[in-house]
C-alpha cells in the first residue's frame, strides 16, 4: 500500500515538474499569435508578429547569421572532431586519456568561462571581433560534443577493420571512407545534430565574442527583450520549432534505421 502511494506521489511530482518547464514555451507559442501587444491578454489570432518578424531586416540579418553559423561550425566541427577521433583510437593510451581530459574541459566548463577565455585570447591575438570571432568559436565548443558523440561508437568497432579493407586492395582514404565512416555514420550523424543545436541557440559564448554589429537570434532576442516587444514570441517560437525539429530527428533517425536494418535482415533470411 505504501509502495502505491508511493509511486503515486512520484508521478504527481513528475507532472509537476513537466508542466513548469512546458507551461512558458506554450505560452511563448500561444501569445507569438496574438493581435494586440499585450503580452499577458489574448485579444484574438493573427499573424501580425510574424510578419513583422520576417519584413525587418535586423531580424532576417540575425537569422541568416545564425544559420550559417551554426551550417559552418556543424560541418566543420563534425570533419574535425570525427578525424580527431579515428587517429586518437590509433594512439597509445597515455595520449588518448590526455586529450579525452582536454576534450571534456569546455564542456564541464560554464559557458561564461569558455567566453571569457574566448574573449581573452581574440584580444590577445588581436582579431577583431566579428562573424570570424563567432565562428570560431562555436567550433570550439562544438568539436567536443562531437566527439564525445563519436567515441562511443568507434569503440564497438573492430579494430581490425581498417586492416582488412587495406588487405583487400583499398587504399588508406579508401578505407577511411567505405569502412569506418560508414560505421561510424550514427555517432557522426548524432554528434552533427547536436553541434548544430548548441550553436543555434548559443547566447553566451556568442555574446563575448560578436561584434561589428553582428549578431544572432540570440543575441537579439536578448536586445529585444529589454523593451516591450512582442516580436519576441515569433522569434522564440521559430527557435523552439527548429531546435524541437532536430531534437525528434537525434532521436527518430537511429530508430527508423534499426528497423530498416531489421526488416533488411529479415527479408535476406
Amino acid at each position: 500500500m505504501k509502495q502505491k502511494k508511493r509511486i503515486h506521489w512520484t508521478r504527481i511530482l513528475l507532472a509537476a515538474v513537466i508542466v513548469f518547464f512546458y507551461i512558458p514555451i506554450v505560452y511563448t507559442v500561444v501569445f507569438s499569435f496574438n493581435s494586440s501587444r499585450s503580452l499577458t491578454t489574448f485579444s484574438g489570432f493573427s499573424l501580425r508578429w510574424y510578419e513583422k518578424m520576417f519584413s525587418s531586416s535586423m531580424t532576417m540579418n540575425a537569422i541568416w547569421t545564425t544559420f550559417l553559423v551554426a551550417i559552418l561550425a556543424t560541418v566543420i566541427s563534425t570533419a574535425v572532431g570525427t578525424i580527431t577521433v579515428i587517429g586518437l583510437s590509433k594512439c597509445g593510451k597515455p595520449l588518448r586519456r590526455s586529450v579525452n581530459m582536454i576534450n571534456d574541459l569546455p564542456i564541464m566548463n560554464p559557458d561564461i568561462v569558455t567566453a571569457i577565455g574566448l574573449l581573452m585570447f581574440f584580444a590577445t591575438m588581436e582579431i577583431s571581433k566579428g562573424f570570424m570571432t563567432m565562428l570560431l568559436a562555436h567550433i570550439a565548443f562544438c568539436i567536443p560534443y562531437v566527439m564525445l558523440s563519436i567515441t562511443p561508437r568507434l569503440r564497438t568497432l573492430d579494430p581490425n577493420l581498417a586492416d582488412a579493407a587495406l588487405d583487400l586492395g583499398a587504399n588508406p582514404w579508401q578505407a577511411l571512407w567505405h569502412a569506418i565512416i560508414p560505421q561510424l555514420s550514427p555517432g557522426i550523424f548524432a554528434g552533427a545534430l547536436i553541434a548544430f543545436t548548441m550553436s543555434f541557440d548559443d547566447f553566451v559564448i556568442s555574446y563575448f565574442v560578436t561584434g561589428n554589429g553582428v549578431q544572432n537570434i540570440s543575441i537579439l532576442v536578448y536586445t529585444m527583450s529589454k523593451r516591450v516587444n512582442p516580436s519576441i514570441n515569433a522569434i522564440s517560437t521559430l527557435v523552439i520549432v527548429i531546435i524541437t525539429a532536430a531534437l525528434l530527428l537525434i532521436n527518430l533517425i537511429p530508430i527508423l534505421r534499426d528497423r530498416a536494418m531489421n526488416r533488411n535482415k529479415e527479408e535476406s533470411v
